[in-house]
């Protein structure tokens, strides 16, 4: 569904945020975007929307080039981004004017999500608080029904009563057709909510792996409980130290993905080879 090639980009020639990257990445999933400050993870995502244009290689989408920015590509995309900047119309009034240009668009979809974010729809988006108006676009972007869904940040002014709201949406409104990038620093929001984990890190996407998978491979335990012999990482903490260590059972537990994202952006190349 979408195929990343070779590509290649930097504001400067003097300084790549990407160098021949490859990434594939199919419908039916929630991918969760995983890389440090710098790393150019909303840069990708920008490649990936058609907003900024290589030095070389290609992003396709649907057979589309995310550079030619085709209204048949446009279409099958929305992008939620981190920062918004919100006319002075009401949701209605925003829905009427912009909902046309997605054929796929659900009214009762988009009102029914309204009211679940308790976003009230005939004031003015620009009038609304941050976090009202990032459900706002979160239940625009869902009502849309594109092939693809990208959001950055998305949870960035929500309360805690919301992000436990959103993770439902957002499942609820995963298709077999429909593929959705969520790309966040805050990694416990992605808790139970994506199913396939990527890492960028270094130029590159260095994990592209289902939590199933991550999860059959190796295990996240304490220190007192792993086999000293197959630790990979060791993360000390106050209470103790966290450990992944290579799964030599049949019994998968939960993967902690801020220790994961931890061990190998610190350089521990051998969990990356045990995931690959």
């Amino acid at each position: 569904m979408i195929k990343i090639s070779d590509l290649t980009f930097g504001y400067s020639k003097k300084a790549l945020l990407f160098k021949n990257l490859n990434l594939e990445l199919e419908a039916g999933h929630i991918y969760g975007l995983l890389g440090k400050n710098g790393a150019g993870k909303s840069t990708l995502l920008k490649n990936l929307a058609g907003l900024v244009y290589p030095l070389q290689g290609n992003c396709i989408l649907k057979g589309y080039s995310a550079a030619d920015r085709l209204p048949s590509f446009l279409q099958e995309l929305f992008f939620i981004a981190e920062e918004l900047y919100m006319p002075a119309i009401t949701a209605e009034q925003y829905m009427e004017s912009t909902s046309k240009f997605y054929p796929n668009f659900n009214i009762a979809q988009f009102r029914k999500m309204l009211k679940e974010f308790e976003v009230p729809s005939h004031k003015l988006l620009s009038s609304l608080s941050f976090g009202q108006q990032k459900k706002f676009m979160i239940s625009f972007g869902l009502a849309a029904n594109t092939a693809l869904l990208i959001m950055d940040e998305p949870t960035n002014g929500l309360d805690i009563p919301s992000k436990v709201q959103f993770r439902k949406i957002i499942a609820s409104a995963l298709t077999e057709e429909r593929c959705i990038i969520i790309s966040t620093h805050q990694v416990r929001d992605l808790d139970s909510l994506i199913d396939t984990l990527l890492v960028l890190h270094e130029q590159e996407i260095v994990l592209n792996t289902s939590l199933d998978q991550i999860a059959e491979r190796i295990q996240f335990t304490t220190a007192s409980h792993a086999n000293a012999a197959q630790i990979l990482y060791v993360e000390q903490e106050m209470i103790g130290a966290n450990t992944i260590s290579v799964n030599s059972s049949e019994n998968y537990g939960k993967v902690d993905m801020e220790i994961l994202f931890n061990a190998i952006t610190s350089g521990h190349q051998s969990i990356i080879d045990v995931l690959n």
